[in-house]
């Protein structure tokens, strides 16, 4: 671990200063099989930066109007629709007895947002009649054209709830498609339907608009398949997404009219977000002064060390990416305070072990691995905290418990690899195995104990 330490410390360094300072870098999308890529970049929050602002109504069905139960499984599925598409943080919340309030960060495209918000997702399988559509050979009067309504009414052979689960695919050209499973009966119905029934065609439906209208070549048995975008390029990577998002959700219960999407400014302001990270930097600032001056050589390798993790935490916000808002802000500058908690009961602990007769390297190690203990637990009680409110909290909250787990996580590797590692090098130079670097009085610094026997009161084991 010595020797490969210094190794991954200069990669993790070099990868996150990449990532933090590398004009227009973009890096490929996971998940998606034509090999689209996103800009890496730092996202802000609704309250920071501004963003969408959509409100809905739900519409009564046949004479029900939507209870309280609808609307929250309204909300509930456009939250996850939301989230689906990078969205981070949104706030989706009920007004009254049948609005529906959406709030992006950082969303500028409200064309997408209509699509992907306003679908109410109801996909039909529905078969075209040879003698209407005609067949591969010899096409009929009418024709599906993809992002059209059908020309006539048509039964649907079954719907979308027959779909088991929907994921990112390719067609036989390599282009961006839906792949799908179905249900038993919905697989049963297609086997039967596509084997009697080759050459002709068959429409995808999605709100009453042709998302796909393919020749059946084979009987399709398996109970899965794929669904391809319109003219020759297939899907883009929104509309996609936008299409395994509505499958994988489901169709509201009731459908839902779109009352206004508008542009929204940031809620606190660039005055408020300027004094928040100026006061950030102040607080920041002392620790470190406080570090410096306290424990002296120690403390400045802390410093940097805590440099080092800012530089690593806001690369990861970029990569995954991490909406910050003004709560998340608030986690990190709190991992900061937690990074800075454990220096400091190895630093005492270190500064124990000198004066119990140690050599200075002796008592760096022991310092490191006998506070380890305290440190793994004071940090996994966060941890179990953040993930409980990342999992049970609201998006503000879960932004914010995002954060924190991200920063803890770092901040044990700053503190006891990167600072150790640095240490170790350190203590090796004659120039600074000097009693005042690290706090203790030249009596302390130059005690042994005699006859290779511990002073009474050292303690011996791992606390």
């Amino acid at each position: 671990m010595r020797r490969t330490a210094p190794i991954l410390i200069v990669v993790i360094g070099l990868a996150a200063l990449i990532l933090n300072f590398w004009p227009n870098l973009t890096l490929p999308v996971f998940g998606d099989p034509a090999g689209g890529s996103r800009k890496v970049e730092t996202k802000l929050g609704l309250d920071l930066q501004g963003g969408l602002r959509a409100e809905y109504r739900a519409l009564p069905v046949e004479g029900k109007a939507p209870g309280p139960g609808d609307m929250a499984t309204i909300r509930d599925i456009i939250e996850r629709r939301v989230n689906s598409t990078g969205v981070a943080e949104p706030i989706v919340q009920t007004q009254g007895s049948d609005r529906v309030v959406i709030e992006l960060p950082g969303a500028v495209d409200t064309d997408a947002i209509r699509k992907l918000v306003g679908t109410t997702g109801r996909l039909d399988f529905v078969p075209l009649p040879a003698d209407k559509y005609g067949n591969q050979a010899s096409p009929g009067p009418q024709q599906a054209v993809a992002g059209r309504p059908l020309p006539t009414q048509e039964t649907p052979l079954f719907s979308g709830d027959q779909i088991a689960s929907a994921n990112p695919g390719t067609d036989d050209q390599g282009r961006r498609a839906v792949a799908f499973s179905l249900k038993d009966q919905g697989a049963k119905l297609f086997a039967d339907y596509t084997s009697k029934h080759v050459g002709e065609y068959f429409a995808i439906v999605l709100d009453g608009t042709v998302v796909s209208a393919p020749v059946i070549q084979s009987a399709i048995t398996g109970g899965s398949g794929i669904i391809t975008g319109g003219g020759t390029r297939g899907f883009s990577v929104s509309e996609m997404n936008n299409l395994i998002t509505v499958l994988r959700y489901g169709s509201l219960p009731f459908p839902i009219q779109e009352l206004s999407v508008t542009n929204i400014s940031a809620t606190l302001g660039e005055q408020f977000l300027q004094q928040t990270l100026r006061a950030g930097a102040i607080g920041i600032g002392l620790v470190l002064l406080f570090m410096l001056i306290y424990y002296r050589l120690p403390g400045l390798i802390a410093a940097s060390a805590l440099i080092y993790y800012a530089f690593v935490v806001l690369a990861i916000f970029r990569l995954i990416p991490v909406t910050l808002t003004l709560a998340g802000i608030a986690g990190f500058v709190l991992s900061v305070g937690m990074a800075v908690d454990a220096n400091i009961l190895i630093f005492e602990r270190t500064k124990e072990e000198l004066r119990l007769g140690k050599s200075l390297t002796a008592a760096i190690e022991a310092g490191f691995t006998r506070a380890w203990n305290s440190i793994l637990d004071s940090n996994v009680s966060s941890l179990i905290t953040a993930g409980i409110l990342f999992w049970f909290g609201s998006s503000t909250i879960r932004g914010f418990a995002l954060v924190l787990i991200i920063g803890v996580v770092t901040s044990m590797f700053t503190a006891i690899t990167v600072t150790r590692t640095i240490l170790r090098f350190v203590v090796k130079q004659d120039a600074v195995r000097r009693a005042w670097l690290f706090g203790v009085t030249e009596e302390e610094f130059l005690s042994r104990p005699v006859g290779g026997r511990a002073r009474a009161g050292e303690v011996r084991g791992r606390v």
